[in-house]
């Protein structure tokens, strides 16, 4: 999954709330521009959104550096811009306090409102403790982005990153193999415990300090609604899609018994061992087609085989190319490769932008090409997690990645370009209002395209092979997609159901651990094969805890998307099974989805759905129509077994210590 931009921790990540917070009185805050002597409201919004732009340019430079790369030099000026930016945000908002209880015109209270939201990291008026915080988020960053398991001592060392971990869980099926890459990867993250309970402390003083109970109800104040309803409406959410995960659940689980025993193959209380589902965090089982396929080869869906042939036309080229150079052959041969490897990429986010394209929108400008990191750099560390990025509110849109020509990374490739034309379409709305009408939303954008991904869509732009239609061919198509947008959903939920415990103490230091493997246990099935103890900061293994990025967006968009996705289908005048329209090529589409884009935060998530969809109300009905003949393909499948799980079998006791990351 994704974010924008980087370091939400202190970027405008949690632009969108509107619902009202009690102030408490705070000390005078330095850093933001003295008002002008009777300066109203509409003049200091304006003044706001202008001193914004000019300041954004520079955050998010420092933040690119910090994840482009890591150092400890790119680590201080990081911290160091982001403290400026948090001086200046609180000082807006202490501010802003001027016009409470003022009548206000309705653009200008939404502004102050989506002002006060503005971070999901409210850092503490105390200079030094707002320093301290910024630290701490920019050090716990970098962790993660350099963060590597080692194994051997001298000579007969081999360390692997987080991309060379993650290959051995989509790979191999070798139990131990597998394990070992996974609880390398979860070692990387136990230095960062002291330093997240104590970021927990500062932003939840933050948070406090601008009326709210603790940095969760912030959280879930930025929707358009109360954070008590925001909570129940994912619940409602969960509840409508949750017997249709339960039965990919049971379906996989038999699988894994058939491949590994049952034994190994689950868990006690019938729960997946969470290393074996091809993916570190078991958010997406998309790795496991070959196990989980239902009907071999039915529908020609090998994406993979498509873009690793296209990798290897591309070697074949660039060998081609090479006429000599210096260093010796091997270092020529790899060079050779590197170049290969980028022309891939690129040739893959040109497959994506051509979509984009299709619907009557922008090519990328330029200095997308010119600026974005699309492979691994091999001179330095950097964060590889996908991620997109609008660098100054002017169209200098990026996007960071570390392409590979699998599946996985195009859909990826996908998805952030929903991000960046999110960001091309609403640049011309005051930078208060430039973000997605909620979190949710603009997680949604480029999922809704993949969701047009279909089998005939694939074989016109040459990715898989003449599609057979059958039923067979149906339900492989409907299991590639459940395998990612399905298996998704409670994962998207729990972290942070983990972190609002966390942020209003229900979740204590001493339980970090242990409440994570509760929650992954109760929502998703899921539970590691040995005890994961306190030693252990496994929540950390996840870039969006130590990055601070609020998770429940991906939750929301994975209804939104499907939403979306019927309304554009609608649009383009397609009649026929929701699962199987493609709006490539369609203008009406694209006109209704910039159209929507356009509005950005501008006014309620509400009204823009409404605007799109005929409706005001998130549903994941939706969701139920696309995945209607794999449910009832899975109730069959799974006849006569004993489906859900007991979630109190989660391996949660101390064991050893923890292995230590290189």
């Amino acid at each position: 999954m994704t974010f924008r931009p980087a370091l939400l921790a202190a970027a405008v990540a949690m632009t969108l709330g509107l619902a009202a917070c009690k102030q408490a009185p705070a000390p005078a805050t330095t850093g933001a521009t003295p008002p002008p002597a009777g300066e109203t409201a509409d003049q200091f919004v304006a003044r706001v959104n202008k001193e914004f732009r000019s300041l954004s340019a520079e955050l998010n430079s420092a933040q690119w550096l910090s994840s482009t790369y890591i150092n400890s030099d790119s680590e201080t000026i990081a911290a160091k811009t982001d403290e400026r930016w948090l001086t200046q945000l609180n000082g807006w908002i202490e501010q802003s306090r001027r016009f409470d209880g003022q009548q206000l015109s309705p653009d200008t209270a939404r502004a102050i409102k989506l002002l006060k939201l503005m971070t999901a990291m409210p850092a503490p008026r105390d200079p030094d403790k707002l320093a301290e915080l910024t630290r701490i988020a920019t050090r716990m960053e970098g962790m993660y982005g350099a963060g590597s398991y080692c194994t051997g001592e001298g000579e007969a060392k081999v360390c692997r990153d987080i991309g060379q971990l993650s290959d051995v869980l989509a790979k191999s099926r070798d139990y131990d193999a597998q394990l070992d890459a996974w609880q390398g990867w979860h070692s990387i993250s136990v230095p960062m415990r002291k330093d997240y309970t104590r970021f927990v402390e500062l932003v939840n003083e933050g948070a406090k300090g601008m009326g709210f109970a603790d940095a969760g109800e912030m959280w879930r104040s930025g929707y358009d609604m109360s954070p008590a309803e925001l909570a129940a409406e994912t619940d409602r959410l969960w509840d409508q899609v949750k017997p249709l995960y339960e039965q990919l659940h049971c379906y996989a689980r038999g699988r894994l018994d058939a491949e590994y025993g049952k034994d190994k193959g689950e868990v006690a209380g019938g729960m997946l061992p969470a290393h074996l589902m091809g993916n570190l965090w078991q958010q997406d089982w998309g790795n496991l087609w070959d196990m989980l396929q239902p009907y071999p080869g039915a529908g020609s869906l090998d994406v993979n085989g498509a873009l690793n042939a296209i990798a290897q036309a591309d070697l074949a080229s660039a060998r081609a190319r090479a006429t000599g150079g210096d260093g010796s052959a091997a270092q020529r041969a790899f060079m050779v490769e590197r170049a290969a490897a980028l022309d891939t990429a690129k040739k893959m986010t040109e497959r994506a932008q051509d979509f984009y394209v299709s619907l009557g929108m922008p090519k990328l400008p330029a200095s997308y090409w010119e600026k974005s990191q699309f492979v691994k750099p091999l001179d330095r560390d950097v964060v590889c997690h996908a991620s997109a990025w609008d660098m100054n509110m002017e169209g200098d849109v990026r996007t960071k990645m570390c392409i590979t020509p699998t599946e996985e990374e195009l859909t990826t490739i996908y998805h952030e370009l929903g991000h960046i034309y999110y960001d091309l379409a609403y640049n011309k709305q005051p930078p208060l209002f430039q973000n997605g009408a909620h979190d949710g939303f603009h997680e949604a954008i480029g999922d809704t395209i993949v969701l047009a991904m279909t089998p005939s869509y694939l074989h016109s732009v040459g990715l898989v092979g003449a599609q057979q239609q059958s039923d067979e061919a149906l339900i492989n198509a409907q299991m590639r997609m459940a395998l990612a947008k399905v298996a998704f959903l409670p994962f998207g939920l729990m972290i942070d159901r983990w972190r609002w415990g966390v942020f209003d103490g229900s979740i204590k230091p001493d339980n970090y651990n242990k409440a994570w493997w509760e929650l992954k246990a109760k929502y998703q099935g899921v539970a590691p094969v040995s005890a994961r103890g306190e030693d252990f900061f496994d929540p950390g293994a996840k870039y969006h805890v130590p990055g601070n990025t609020p998770y429940t967006r991906y939750f929301l968009s994975h209804v939104l998307q499907f939403q979306f996705y019927k309304a554009l289908c609608d649009a383009s005048g397609y009649k026929g099974p929701l699962y199987e329209c493609s709006f490539y090529g369609n203008p009406e589409a694209g006109k209704r989805y910039w159209a929507m884009l356009s509005k950005g935060a501008s006014q309620p998530w509400q009204q823009t759905m409404k605007e799109l969809t005929g409706g005001e109300k998130m549903d994941a009905s939706a969701v139920l129509e696309y995945f209607a003949p794999l449910q009832a393909w899975l109730k069959e499948q799974n006849a006569g077994s004993t489906c859900g799980w007991n979630a109190a079998g989660a391996a949660v006791a101390a064991p050893a210590p923890a292995p230590k990351a290189g």
